[in-house]
């Protein structure tokens, strides 16, 4: 048995790409898993495969919200949220369509603010949970036309430094997972 079964584990960005991998991953380890993304028809695979499916943007505080309370409805519990969904732009600043910066930051930085205010209470009455936030090395390298995806993923990074020491009082963790781009 794995410290995994019987855990309940929230994804987001799960219909695809290394979200659906750490779906399957953690679904053949045991854990109860609620699959969230905006692409239904790859939520509609994780479905048949056991897992709980939302379909969610998490540029939207009120369906991150709707996510959380599918978990809570259907297990009773939120053991660990992986804040995975994001968006490509790889465009020059002058270059950049109206509105593309700020969906960038909407969708990987909101995403994961809005997803953690909602566990975070959460966990503390469970006085347990594990915060997972995938970031890049774009948070660190200065590369021509990643101005809104490292932007937003360099935010992650502090966001997570923050909460992880606002949570120190109680057995909750809050941490990074580094991609590679």
């Amino acid at each position: 048995m794995s410290k995994i079964t019987g855990k309940t584990v929230v994804i987001t960005g799960a219909a695809s790409g290394l979200g659906r991998a750490w779906v399957l991953g953690f679904l053949k380890d045991g854990a109860r898993v609620v699959a969230a993304d905006i692409n239904e028809e790859g939520l509609a695979v994780l479905q048949s495969e056991g897992a709980y499916t939302i379909k969610t943007d998490v540029a939207d505080d009120q369906r991150v919200k709707a996510m959380l309370a599918l978990a809570l409805n259907k297990t009773g519990r939120v053991d660990v949220l992986f804040n995975n969904a994001g968006i490509g732009a790889f465009t020059r600043v002058e270059e950049l369509a109206e509105n593309e910066f700020e969906k960038v930051i909407a969708v990987h930085l909101f995403g994961t603010i809005y997803g953690m205010r909602a566990a975070i209470p959460i966990m503390r009455e469970q006085k347990f949970g594990r915060i997972i936030n995938t970031i890049s090395r774009s948070a660190e390298f200065n590369g021509a036309g990643v101005s809104a995806y490292g932007s937003a993923k360099a935010a992650i990074w502090a966001a997570t430094r923050s909460a992880a020491k606002e949570v120190s009082d109680v057995d909750i963790l809050i941490n990074s997972s580094v991609i590679g781009a």
